[in-house]
């Protein structure tokens, strides 16, 4: 495999990962003559004042200079499909029962996206005012530049703890350049990639994993970037902060255990009462896992290929692709094998684990049911701890599995054992309910209401569909103009001439 050789202090780094207690150990910084420790770069950027660090967040100013890389930046635009995953599956209404998943969700669209696409979503809800609505500015942190712009001006004290509509009409550029690079440095200009991290938590996780960001090579560095968002993360503490779970390792194990220690949970499910835990996108931490993330493969290798323009010139893909869509440029460099070969082992990795995680759901969903029957039977908390426990348990490892994008190509062995261990403790959960479920004479089976719909889902789950559109319609309609014409006023977005 070609890249192996190059890539070979990336696959040590990559390593670090998959290790559920072993982490490398960092070293002081060297002293200075007067014994004071230099700070270094991690160092600034991890205090939670305002830095100074310039963040210019407008994306349409880097087009001229950098054509190539912003217009296949602009091709994410391109990727419009955003059909209900609920629709699909109406499982997931029952299984985020009481959480705002179970309103709507859709199929991840591009970057280009991310800002629209959560302003739209019925999760944010309808906030009328700066200190309406049911989300807390964090809900911003993995959806544009603008971000670490205001974490730079502010400090994280300045940026969390508000609620998601405060800062409405300061985040309205999409994923997009300074999210990676320090575009205002002197590298930069040299058309460099100076690769950076401008959120400090992310620098703080890394840490925690002995990824010190300014020491990686090349390859790290592009794979740590990409943990600016496609991870699992939590909001912590009343300032809603986010933060990564990874201080026991980045394993599903390693993570539930960690959530368990500090009684952590997302939400108490509607119907079973299990203190739940709803899995973000843990693409790093399976990337990690898999063979690719071991191998020093990274995700700017498959999705991020270096390729060529009609003149020849060699540049980076920003388009965000399917790497079969650019075979010679990504799975060819380093597999012999044809891409119908390949594609034909990645489908059938895909159906394997598509057909685990549907029987998963199916012990979840009766899980949820047969644990509420328990209750208004008169089931006591003592009987029914360790029965939440293994619900919670077993869905955190339906939802790991399922909500990383691409798992059944990123680690397609790892995903399967993750879902073995749900359907393992699914199984255990509902031993369990068939005990208490007989003690207290309810008759078994119970009964599973109509749920073969999203919308029937969503009847049975007291969800009123018909309240949560009209109210999301009129919080297009007048709230977002008003955040978009303040930020025209602080030249937050972009003149059409600025990307011409």
């Amino acid at each position: 495999m070609k890249r192996l050789t190059k890539s070979l202090a990336m696959a040590t780094i990559a390593m670090l990962g998959c290790m559920q207690s072993v982490w490398a150990e960092e070293k002081p910084a060297p002293a200075t003559d007067d014994t004071q420790k230099v700070e270094t770069a991690t160092d600034k950027a991890v205090k939670r004042e305002a830095n100074p660090i310039k963040v210019e967040s407008v994306n349409e100013k880097f087009a001229k200079e950098f054509p190539l890389q912003y217009n296949t930046w602009k091709a994410t635009s391109e990727s419009t499909d955003r059909s209900s995953a609920l629709e699909q599956d109406p499982r997931y209404v029952v299984l985020w029962g009481g959480y705002a998943f179970s309103k709507e969700y859709n199929k991840p669209r591009g970057h280009y996206y991310a800002v629209t696409d959560v302003r739209e979503i019925l999760r944010t809800g309808a906030p009328k005012n700066e200190n309406d609505g049911p989300m807390p500015m964090a809900c911003w942190t993995c959806k544009s530049p603008d971000v670490a712009r205001m974490i730079s001006e502010k400090g994280e004290d300045g940026y969390f703890g508000a609620k998601w509509a405060k800062y409405g009409s300061e985040i309205v550029n999409p994923i997009g350049c300074a999210d990676c690079h320090d575009t205002g440095s002197q590298e930069f200009k040299e058309g460099k990639p100076a690769l950076r991290i401008a959120r400090p938590h992310v620098l703080r996780a890394l840490n925690t994993v002995g990824w010190k960001f300014e020491d990686l090579d090349k390859f790290g560095k592009r794979a740590a970037v990409c943990a600016n968002c496609h991870v699992e993360y939590y909001f912590a503490g009343k300032t809603k902060e986010v933060t990564f779970p990874w201080d026991k390792g980045v394993d599903v194990d390693s993570i539930e255990q960690y959530y368990d220690e500090i009684n952590f949970s997302d939400w108490t499910h509607s119907l079973s009462k299990a203190p739940m835990l709803k899995a973000q996108h843990p693409d790093f931490e399976i990337w990690s896992m898999g063979t690719h993330g071991k191998n020093g493969v990274t995700c700017v290798d498959c999705h991020m290929p270096k390729v060529k323009d009609k003149d020849g010139k060699i540049f980076t893909d920003h388009k965000i692709g399917n790497p079969f869509d650019a075979f010679d440029s990504t799975c060819k460099t380093c597999h012999e094998q044809s891409k119908e070969t390949l594609q034909t082992r990645v489908q059938d990795h895909k159906k394997k684990i598509k057909d685990a995680i549907i029987r998963l759901e199916d012990q979840l969903v009766k899980a949820h049911f047969e644990a509420k029957a328990a209750w208004d039977a008169g089931a006591t908390e003592d009987e029914m701890k360790e029965i939440l426990q293994a619900i919670r348990h077993a869905q955190w490892r339906w939802d790991f599995a399922a909500a990383g994008h691409g798992s059944y190509m990123h680690a397609p062995d790892e995903t399967l054992r993750i879902i073995a261990t749900g359907i393992d403790r699914a199984a255990d959960a509902r031993a369990k309910l068939g005990v208490v479920l007989t003690k207290r004479g309810v008759a078994t089976p119970v009964q599973i209401p109509d749920i073969s719909t999203r919308e029937k889902a969503q009847k049975v789950m007291g969800i009123d569909m018909e309240k949560e559109n009209r109210e999301k319609a009129e919080f297009l309609r007048t709230v977002v103009p008003q955040w978009e014409a303040e930020a025209k006023k602080k030249g937050l977005i972009a003149d059409p001439a600025d990307a011409k």
